[in-house]
């Protein structure tokens, strides 16, 4: 076996050891996104998430009724179906430690 076979094994399995930890991440939060619980948007909202850990739900799904501001867009393809578009969005931006780069 010569150096350069060696190098490139061993590169192949630091490659491979990398990208099944980003896999096996990933899939983690997947799992986590799928099994969310789902909420009803009405008048018990506010108070489920002000009586939850840190004010705050990690991951649900949020079900209700959208209403337009206007008029409803629909779709050219399937009759009957319409949409909105979602003009506000509210994203919440936490830190987190980052050890390959060392930074928050």
């Amino acid at each position: 076996i010569t150096p350069g076979e060696l190098l490139c094994l061993g590169s192949s399995l630091a490659f491979s050891g990398l990208f099944y930890y980003l896999y096996r991440r990933k899939s983690r939060v997947v799992t986590r996104i799928q099994e969310a619980p789902k909420l009803q948007v009405d008048d018990n909202l506010p108070a489920l998430v002000s009586a939850a850990e840190g004010r705050c739900l990690p991951y649900v799904a949020l079900e209700g009724i959208v209403l337009p501001a206007q008029a409803a867009l629909t779709s050219h393809y399937h009759e009957g179906l319409q949409g909105v578009i979602q003009k506000l969005q509210l994203k919440e931006h936490r830190l987190v430690w980052n050890s390959l780069a060392r930074s928050w």
